[in-house]
């Protein structure tokens, strides 16, 4: 044989030995996990949103590479969430993570099957997504962010904000079960406080200036928010309350920021990165039903120091070095 064909034998012979060592060779191709997400609100009023983005990419996933995610949000068109839910169902994702209780409540409605995971939900067992927090069973498992031991926290921080407060005005979304067991222990708390209290239902932004108008007809001498589902009222509260120089205590820092007062509420940075978490462990099989609903247990407090100077207040020295965020 000449030297020529045998050096094309050899080499040929090399190729077809060496072609499956390239092939193995490859790195493997990582599955796709799709996460559905339905949100009531625009993303930008969900201040830990980032956080449960970063914390997925913390536990491996990346979009493009091994992570799709399919984002609904109903823009603050509440009618639209059962449509929006219903399009995610039919995506066939791995889990769907729904944020806030008219989110749960469309998701849950539209779907037994693919595992859900709810975050910012105020009282799951109240609003019938599960009926035990340590045990939910189905495929529905999340984060809450609402206990309702706070709210009478919430009233004492802003009497001692307002110390000379002596009647102090409850605004609260009625159409929202979470609000009940909050009023009730607003109820008991006021006596203790040597304060009175009234609530005042809100069921549109539209009826934001009657109310405040109610409330100063009662002359309340400042206001809080219970804790809802109601982030649109409280963000046309605030100018109001300006204008009225009523001392208004939010829900949120994100609301403080915005010209509030106070806030004190569970750490909506902690809450998503724990949701992030559970969808983690869903996505390497848990089952929903068997991860316990977590209540919140990291609390942030907000002051806005140009709205208390705005109001003549003197922010008590403990308050301040108690503050997770100020505001100057």
């Amino acid at each position: 044989m000449r030297p020529t064909v045998i050096k094309l034998t050899a080499i040929l012979a090399f190729l077809l030995h060496a072609a499956p060592l390239a092939v193995n060779a490859q790195p493997a191709r990582q599955a796709v996990q799709t996460v559905g997400v339905l949100t009531p609100q625009r993303l930008e009023q969900q201040a830990g949103y980032p956080t449960f983005l970063e914390t997925l990419r913390l536990l491996g996933y990346q979009e493009g590479l091994n992570l799709r995610i399919l984002l609904r949000s109903a823009d603050g068109k509440l009618d639209r969430l059962p449509a929006l839910a219903a399009e995610l169902v039919a995506a066939r994702p791995d889990v769907i993570v729904t944020l806030n209780t008219p989110g749960a409540r469309a998701a849950i409605q539209a779907t037994k099957q693919i595992p859900i995971v709810m975050t910012s939900v105020g009282d799951p067992i109240g609003s019938g997504f599960v009926s035990n927090l340590a045990r939910p069973g189905g495929n529905v498992t999340g984060i809450s962010n609402v206990v309702a031991e706070l709210a009478s926290k919430r009233l004492a921080l802003l009497k001692e904000l307002v110390p000379g407060a002596r009647r102090i005005a409850a605004m609260f979304n009625p159409d929202d079960p979470v609000t009940v067991p909050q009023l009730r222990d607003v109820e008991r708390a006021a006596p203790v406080l040597k304060i009175e209290t009234r609530f005042f239902p809100v069921t549109a932004i539209g009826n934001l200036p009657e109310t405040f108008k109610q409330m100063l007809a009662w002359r309340a001498d400042a206001a809080l928010w219970i804790l809802g589902q109601h982030q649109a009222f409280q963000t046309g509260s605030i100018e109001l309350a300006a204008s009225h120089r009523l001392p208004l205590m939010v829900g949120a820092g994100q609301n403080v920021e915005a010209g509030g007062l106070i806030s004190y509420a569970g750490d909506p940075v902690e809450r998503y990165r724990r949701t992030a978490v559970y969808v983690d462990r869903i996505l390497k099989g848990a089952k929903p039903g068997d991860l316990p609903v977590e209540q919140p247990t990291k609390f942030e407090s907000a002051i806005n120091l140009k709205t208390a100077k705005a109001l003549g207040l003197a922010i008590p020295p403990s308050l301040l070095t108690q503050a997770d965020r100020v505001v100057e």
